[in-house]
């Protein structure tokens, strides 16, 4: 008796599974298809000041059919040709079912004549070098290292505006560094153009006294951030 009422049981916990399996795997066998867009010309685009820019455009396709019509283009006309800086152009394509997919375009608006190359190494001067805080100056007192990057004429990406406050000093990894970039003018002023802190989420509330000397060659610039706090970071090479 004990045996027939286990199998019933068993039989009956195995018909539950299959049914729950069965109605929680519905659908999801689904195919989901999207766009494909291809972006024509270069994701990176070097655009001289004062130059229109003229978008190589991008083609789409949906089941191995032309789509290209159902392209939306979004921040090209965001940019400003006579103002050096990086601009994104986003491509992007939505089926007939709603599933959207884009891809994007960076635009470099640069002054070819600025021919001054920052990429390289720099060191950090840890005396001279400060958070400030509403305690007071803490000096980094290390001589970490940021990278720069020349990405066009006059602009760079930095690896952290921190001068490495946080990745290399307290430890905490690449990700808690602050990457951005920044443009060099003719007259040796750097202006801060992007920034993030990937870890945190955030960016710079604010960039300026940004200078380079070509003379010691040295970089000087000052970031708010967190609504708390100043970085007054010197480098050299």
């Amino acid at each position: 008796m004990k045996k027939n009422i286990l199998h019933t049981m068993l039989f009956a916990f195995i018909a539950l599974a299959v049914t729950s399996c069965s109605k929680d795997s519905e659908g999801l066998s689904k195919i989901i298809e999207y766009p494909e867009i291809s972006i024509q010309g270069d994701l990176f685009y070097v655009s001289p000041i004062g130059e229109e820019f003229v978008d190589p455009g991008c083609i789409a396709y949906y089941n191995g059919q032309d789509y290209s019509s159902n392209i939306v283009v979004t921040g090209a006309d965001k940019i400003d040709i006579n103002t050096a800086g990086l601009y994104t152009v986003t491509y992007s394509a939505t089926s007939p079912d709603g599933y959207t997919w884009s891809e994007k375009r960076t635009v470099a608006v640069c002054d070819p004549s600025i021919t001054t190359d920052l990429s390289g190494t720099w060191t950090v001067n840890g005396a001279t070098s400060y958070r400030h805080r509403a305690a007071g100056d803490e000096a980094i007192g290390g001589a970490y290292k940021v990278k720069i990057t020349q990405l066009a004429p006059g602009i760079f990406k930095v690896s952290d505006f921190f001068g490495g406050w946080y990745d290399q000093r307290a430890g905490y990894g690449t990700r808690y560094a602050c990457v951005g970039n920044i443009q060099l003018t003719a007259d040796n002023e750097i202006i801060g153009l992007s920034s993030s802190v990937a870890g945190w989420g955030d960016s710079l509330d604010d960039f300026y006294n940004g200078a380079y000397d070509p003379d010691k060659d040295a970089l000087t610039w000052e970031c708010d951030y967190a609504q708390s706090m100043t970085f007054h970071i010197e480098m050299n090479k």
